[in-house]
């Protein structure tokens, strides 16, 4: 139910963004559109003042006439210069302390006339009005603005997806803890009763081990999309029952050994997830060796404020093309497999612990290294 109601606020604030944005390329729009017709106004008020002083034919509507046109410029920055580059006037220039330069510059960017008087002559500088500038810039904000939305967009739907994702992904894993808890009571119950019935039998602690074993994995699929308490754990130990578990269900032929500080080494996990990560990386190890024979070597490395899990083995190695895609839900290069093995452990490691998990190394028919590093 929460993830539901999070993709739909996310769509909800998606179509409000879009509307805010919409909103604001309207209010811009009104706003220049405005302006332009106040400026084509004031053109034609001129035009009308010279049709009038053309036909009084008299010099005071001609004073009058240029007296207006030059009051009515309200955005175009204007300097007048006379013919030693002094300034005589400027309007529409809020900062009268760089005057000059503003001249200078737009001398330099050929926006001067020249007004022949007599035998001298001043000059008129100008710089494009505030409204042209609004209009050369406004499609780049325009498209500036659409592009972070299609981003932000983007980003919403893709975490929406992996949120539905996630959910489905969690789903699965309560049901398939809750529907293995019946028949691993049932077997528990069995071995119980086998173990009164042939209390010299062998065969049976080893079956009560598996049934033990089934109990965690159902444990560890009902805790995934919760958030496990991590407690203090000595990894030597962690360590210790993937080598036991793993070394029972491999070929004789490939030897897995722990190197370990010679103290116990205490971290805060949560000890039946991390294991989890362990024996997958181990059980691709395994998978690795193609011929069935080789080692795998698991480091515990204490460094400044982490501690490295190091997995070691001498397999097939990753192609370095596929070094980046190896922590990608279903991406494998077994014949058999999903391709979730790595991607959990990745997400336990990542999300669960606040750790990291990376490939160290890794050489085509020599082996890999894989490195899980946890915070102290």
């Amino acid at each position: 139910m929460q993830w539901t109601d999070r993709i739909r606020q996310v769509k909800i604030w998606l179509v409000v963004v879009a509307i805010l944005i919409a909103a604001a390329a309207l209010i811009a729009s009104h706003y220049l559109v405005r302006d332009l017709q106040t400026e084509e106004r004031n053109k034609m008020e001129v035009w009308a003042k010279a049709m009038e002083a053309l036909n009084q034919d008299d010099e005071m509507s001609y004073l009058l006439l240029v007296a207006q046109v030059m009051e009515g410029n309200n955005t175009i920055p204007v300097i007048v210069l006379d013919s030693k580059d002094r300034v005589m006037d400027y309007r529409n220039i809020e900062d009268s302390t760089s005057v000059e330069d503003y001249a200078r510059r737009m001398k330099q960017a050929g926006n001067v006339i020249r007004i022949e008087l007599g035998g001298d002559f001043q000059q008129v500088c100008y710089d494009e009005s505030i409204m042209l500038k609004r209009l050369t810039y406004y499609p780049y904000w325009a498209l500036a603005i659409v592009l972070v939305f299609a981003i932000v967009a983007i980003f919403a739907i893709l975490t929406a997806k992996r949120a539905e994702q996630n959910k489905v992904w969690v789903g699965l894993s309560k049901e398939t803890a809750h529907q293995l808890g019946t028949p691993i009571s049932s077997l528990m119950a069995w071995v119980e009763v086998l173990k009164d019935s042939y209390p010299d039998d062998t065969l049976i602690p080893e079956m009560a081990k598996d049934v033990k074993r089934l109990e965690r994995i159902a444990e560890r699929f009902s805790k995934i999309g919760s958030r496990p308490e991590p407690v203090d754990t000595t990894l030597n130990e962690v360590l210790d029952r993937v080598i036991e578990y793993m070394d029972k269900r491999t070929s004789q032929k490939i030897s897995i050994k722990g190197h370990y500080p010679d103290h116990p080494v205490t971290v805060k996990i949560n000890a039946s997830l991390f294991e989890w990560v362990i024996e997958n990386l181990c059980k691709n190890a395994v998978d690795a060796m193609e011929d069935g024979t080789g080692k795998i070597d698991l480091w515990l490395l204490e460094e400044e404020d982490i501690v490295a899990v190091e997995v070691v083995d001498t397999g097939k190695g990753i192609k370095k093309k596929d070094i980046s895609n190896v922590f990608r839900p279903g991406f494998t290069t077994k014949k058999r497999g999903w391709g979730l093995g790595l991607s959990l452990a990745k997400r336990i490691a990542e999300e669960y612990h606040k750790g990291r998990i990376f490939v160290k190394e890794s050489e085509v028919g020599r082996g890999t290294t894989f490195r899980v590093e946890l915070k102290k």
